[in-house]
């Protein structure tokens, strides 16, 4: 190319290889250039748009914990934690790079029964955030080459949340749910390939920690032809769940040693046996199947509290989304207005601490109270149902769920 020919002072193609060519003061400029600097900083800008309205928009912990209070009755330690590790998280994005102290992240495991709200609040904190949330579920997951979902495949989730931004997906939150079932049988390290088990933890590790991972967007292996997408999850927050049933005996053998004589508060004795996920530490988590490596990269152990009387009972009235007005507006929608007793809220309470199922058992039995009168009254001209004690006790009586025994 001579010195003399005119060309464009990015890209060095000449005014023939070009259509427009714009002239400077010093140089010039063809239209291909200024599309791919309009691109740029359309991207940059919009990165920076999003991360002011990020930052402007994140509410306080006692502002999250005080919205989860509106769906989630109790657990108020859960509610704390996670309140203030969403809050973390936010903080953590607001980082410049290159600062001298780093702030890592927070990945939580709850621990709670069946039926104690785990899946709600993670369900709950995710109507207010403003970055990308997803739940996923544990139990699909098996170790590479069998069948069943990669782990990879949380990410694809996450994706599809976001509309495939890349971006915006790795800043986002995961709920991974029913990690517990991905323990390992025994607490021998396995000498074959573990399907489901700790082959899944392993393949974990990098997932949490942050590591550019190879996502395939449409999940699972049913595409082949799928191009992956290149996700890191440095700056995602995972959050797992899990029943983890029979780790309270764990906790019972460990705690056991450290119980007081005689002058023991015997009304506090019984409500630590009656809640003692609460004592749960990592050791424990280990203890049930969990791998060392898998809980170092899960540093926060929160619990959550079985429902008592009391609990159940708000359950069924004060939520914004409580059973009772979900029923009220279920009825209301056929113009039928619906009444319900005082002692039918104690009594179906009674029947879900019998039969062991938490928070689901008062759907449960609410569904075979209500089935009946939904099923006919649409059909008729009746304007009000009227649900007493009598009429619940004779509906639960014939249901398959009074046979329900209980060890």
């Amino acid at each position: 190319m001579k010195s003399t020919e005119i060309h464009c002072s990015f890209c060095k193609r000449t005014k023939d290889e070009v259509k427009i060519l714009i002239a400077g003061e010093e140089g010039h400029i063809c239209e291909n250039c200024v599309a791919n600097a309009r691109d740029i900083i359309e991207h940059e800008l919009s990165s920076y748009k999003a991360s002011a309205d990020f930052t402007q928009k994140i509410a306080k912990p006692v502002e999250i914990k005080k919205f989860l209070d509106e769906y989630v009755i109790g657990q108020d330690e859960a509610k704390k934690i996670m309140a203030v590790a969403v809050y973390n998280h936010y903080k953590r994005l607001r980082q410049r790079l290159g600062e001298e102290v780093e702030i890592e992240k927070s990945n939580i495991i709850m621990v709670g029964e069946t039926g104690t709200g785990k899946t709600l609040l993670a369900k709950s904190i995710a109507r207010m955030l403003h970055v990308p949330f997803a739940i996923v579920d544990a139990t699909v997951f098996t170790e590479a080459g069998y069948v069943g979902e990669d782990v990879e495949s949380i990410l694809s989730r996450l994706l599809q949340v976001c509309n495939y931004d890349i971006p915006a997906a790795e800043r986002g939150i995961v709920y991974i749910d029913e990690i517990d079932k991905v323990a390992r049988k025994s607490d021998n390290p396995s000498i074959t390939r573990d399907v489901s088990g700790e082959g899944v933890q392993q393949a974990l590790l990098k997932l949490l920690e942050g590591t550019d991972v190879l996502v395939p967007p449409q999940g699972g292996r049913k595409h082949p032809e799928q191009k992956m997408m290149k996700v890191n999850t440095q700056n995602i927050l995972f959050i797992c769940g899990g029943a983890f049933d029979g780790l309270d005996r764990i906790i019972a053998r460990r705690v056991q040693t450290h119980t007081i004589g005689f002058t023991a508060n015997k009304e506090k004795e019984e409500d630590d046996r009656r809640n003692i996920l609460k004592f749960v530490n990592a050791q424990d988590l280990k203890s049930f199947g969990m791998i060392p490596e898998l809980l170092g990269r899960l540093p926060v152990v929160t619990y959550l509290n079985s429902l008592n009387a009391e609990a159940l009972k708000a359950i069924l009235t004060q939520p914004r989304n409580a059973l009772f007005k979900q029923y009220h507006k279920l009825f209301a929608a056929e113009d039928i207005r619906l009444e319900i007793d005082p002692d039918v809220q104690d009594y179906i309470v009674t029947k879900a601490i019998e039969f062991k199922l938490g928070a689901r058992g008062l759907r449960s039995i609410c569904e075979i109270l209500m089935t009946d009168a939904m099923f006919h009254l649409p059909s008729t001209r009746q304007k009000m149902f009227h649900l007493t004690c009598d009429y619940a006790r004779e509906k639960l009586d014939k249901s398959t769920l009074a046979r329900l025994k209980v060890a």
